[in-house]
Formats: structure tokens, C-alpha cells, sequence
């Protein structure tokens, strides 16, 4: 059985590697649809209340109202020196790649089942007209090819 929450984040972000507008800071009203895969234990499933209590926290420590930044974004460190250089502090949710959206959803997907939910797919709304949908068949691929990529760089650097 599938349960779907929805739930909204803003986040700043850019894409570096771009040369386009996206390669500018700016920002998203972020949707995101979770549908949830649970099974039917009696009259219900699982409260609705429970998919929030861990939800909501983790979206507004980790998300809202910050900026997605590639760890091997130059801004990234140029934002760590302002940080020690002033004691102002940000909310970055720090990647291992560009701030694509699809990026983003291979992170969440990570995420959210890390936290012991099993996640049939999530979508993730970046514009009024552009929504990904990512599967958990495309979760499993994609962590297939990056453990590739991953034992690849090891295996160059031997």
C-alpha cells in the first residue's frame, strides 16, 4: 500500500557547471510528494502524523530556507571563510555534485530511507511547469553507477 505526503521547502541554489541562468543563486519554492510503501497492520497502516514528526524536522534542519551548494562549488569555501572570518553562520546542505534537481532527489531518496521509511518514489516540484519523478528503480541504478564511479577513482589513483 502506497501513502503519499506532500510537503514544501524555499532553497537558494546554482549550478556551476552550467552556463546558463541556472548558474546564478537563486531560489525554489521546493514541492515534494513522498509516496511511502507501508504495510496494513489491522484497521490502519501507519498515522499520518508519524510520516511528519520525522518529515518536518528533517526538511526545515536540512532544507528550508537555505542553499543547496556542490562541495566542489568554489562559492562552497569561499562561504566557509566568510563563515569563520565573521562568526555569521548559514544553513548549506552540502552535495557531492552539481544542485540538479536529479541530484537532489538521489539525496533525499538516500535520506528518507535512512530514516527507516521504504520510499516507493518521490517527486520533487523545482518549478510551477518542471516536476521529477524519481523511482526507487532509478535510486538503485543510480547507486549502482556511483559505486562504480567511486571504485573507478580508486582504482586510477592506484
Amino acid at each position: 500500500m502506497i501513502i503519499q505526503k506532500e510537503y514544501k521547502f524555499y532553497a537558494a541554489h546554482r549550478n556551476e557547471t552550467l552556463s546558463d541562468k541556472c548558474s546564478n543563486i537563486h531560489g525554489h519554492r521546493y514541492g515534494l510528494r513522498v509516496h511511502f510503501h507501508v504495510e496494513r497492520d489491522g484497521d490502519i497502516s501507519t498515522l499520518f502524523g508519524d510520516f511528519d514528526a520525522k518529515m518536518e524536522p528533517y526538511l526545515k534542519e536540512n532544507f528550508d530556507h537555505g542553499m543547496l551548494i556542490n562541495r566542489n562549488d568554489p562559492l562552497y569555501q569561499t562561504l566557509l571563510d566568510h563563515t569563520q572570518r565573521t562568526g555569521e553562520s548559514f544553513r548549506l546542505k552540502v552535495i557531492d555534485g552539481p544542485t540538479s534537481v536529479e541530484n537532489l532527489a538521489w539525496v533525499m531518496f538516500t535520506e528518507i530511507t535512512a530514516m527507516g521509511f521504504r520510499v516507493d518514489c518521490i517527486e520533487i516540484q523545482e518549478t510551477d511547469t518542471s516536476t521529477i519523478i524519481y523511482t526507487r528503480e532509478d535510486w538503485v541504478e543510480d547507486n549502482r553507477q556511483f559505486a562504480a564511479s567511486t571504485s573507478d577513482v580508486r582504482s586510477q589513483a592506484d
